[in-house]
């Protein structure tokens, strides 16, 4: 690998490194957008690529936003997926993790292999060339998973300008599944609807392979394919302590999560990254754009705004409806939707009361039951979808 290397004066660190001895520079006025490294391509590879010891880096599994920063700065990455596995596997098919020099984001296993997979993954920086690894039952005997399980890892390298990843990012910022396909040299990515003309023979089986098979990932003897849909969203309505509960949770638990509240206070939650709404709750779902990986959650303690929440969200495209409420008053609330037009197709969606039956009470007990029923009901889906065949 080699790096074009410009010297000048004046040198301005990229905001939020400080260390010269790895730092990134932005060369100014003229020559802004490029970016150089301060040395040469072995200054990259003699980055520590050791793990830290607590792997907080493997707390969120979607690797794209790590994606995006690197192909913002301008930097190649590595991108491990597994793709295949016989056994346990605690992340199953689909799980990855991204290298970019020391940085990393992600996780694939229980910590048995990442270590290793680190390593591999500094080469394939430096050559460029991809590997196809195996742990566990015919892999390297000394690293062996605890489960006895066997699981098959694809390393790629993604140059900053590659643009099967820019396409990936972009539809994830517009919201649509898409479809990674690779052999490890050759990548592609896909929208749903499109037909995959002019992809290579051995990135179309791959492309046949998801048509087939309902699953994240998988892969033909050559190349895999990796599915990616929309960020998970949690809208929560309402403004009680277990609104606050569910809305904090939720966006710990990776979802994109906005609270509305009605006619609420001007001064947002306390809840960093939580979006906040001040009107009705159809305005804020109009405002927000319900999908298939949107998740809504109702829980005013007033009859009338949930009444309106759920005649706004139940005939939209949203994935999960739920209301807090007893059970008790369940068919009232029925009968009252049905009475203002609703479908038994629409009122079939509503979770309610929401929440997996786990006894909660207190409201970290209840945001549990709720976010783990959200959580739930998607991988429902999931598991039983395949990629759609072109229109």
């Amino acid at each position: 690998m080699t790096i074009d290397v410009v010297i000048i004066e004046n040198f301005e660190p990229e905001a939020g490194l400080s260390d010269p001895a790895t730092c990134v520079y932005r060369l100014p006025e003229p020559l802004t957008g490029r970016l150089v490294q301060e040395t040469a391509a072995q200054q990259l590879l003699d980055t520590d690529w050791s793990l830290p010891a607590w792997p907080v880096f493997g707390v969120q599994s979607d690797v794209r936003q790590a994606l995006a920063q690197a192909v913002a700065a301008g930097r190649p990455v590595v991108l491990a997926t597994l793709h295949t596995h016989d056994g346990a596997a605690p992340l199953g098919e689909g799980a990855q993790i991204l290298f970019d020099g020391g940085a990393v984001a992600g996780f694939l296993s229980g910590g048995c292999v990442e270590g290793d997979v680190a390593i591999h993954a500094q080469t394939v920086l430096s050559d460029g060339a991809p590997r196809w690894l195996i742990y566990g039952r015919g892999g390297p005997p000394d690293i062996q998973l605890l489960c006895g399980s066997r699981i098959e890892v694809l390393l790629e390298r993604i140059a900053p300008d590659d643009e099967a990843a820019g396409r990936l990012l972009a539809l994830t910022d517009a919201r649509r599944p898409a479809l990674w396909l690779s052999d490890g040299r050759a990548h592609a990515c896909l929208a749903e609807g499109e037909d995959g003309a002019g992809l290579t023979p051995t990135l179309s089986a791959a492309l046949q392979r998801a048509a087939e098979k309902p699953s994240v990932s998988g892969a033909t003897p050559e190349a895999l394919f990796r599915r990616h849909t929309p960020r998970r969203r949690l809208v929560v309505v309402g403004g009680d302590p277990i609104t606050l509960a569910v809305a904090k949770l939720a966006f710990e638990a990776g979802f994109e999560t906005a609270l509305v509240r009605p006619k609420g206070p001007s001064v947002p939650p306390p809840l960093p990254g939580v979006r906040y709404f001040r009107g009705k709750p159809g305005e804020a779902f109009a405002a927000l754009g319900m999908d298939a990986f949107t998740a809504v959650a109702i829980a005013t303690h007033d009859i009338d705004i949930d009444h309106a929440a759920l005649c706004a969200v139940l005939p939209s495209e949203a994935g999960y409806v739920g209301a807090l409420g007893s059970r008790r008053r369940l068919p009232e609330r029925i009968a009252r939707l049905q009475t203002s037009g609703l479908t038994e197709t629409d009122i079939a969606k509503l979770h309610a009361p929401i929440g997996l039956s786990i006894g909660a009470r207190s409201p970290w007990e209840v945001a549990v039951s709720v976010v783990a029923e959200v959580i739930q009901a998607f991988k429902a889906q999931d598991a039983a979808r395949t990629w759609p065949a072109a229109a």
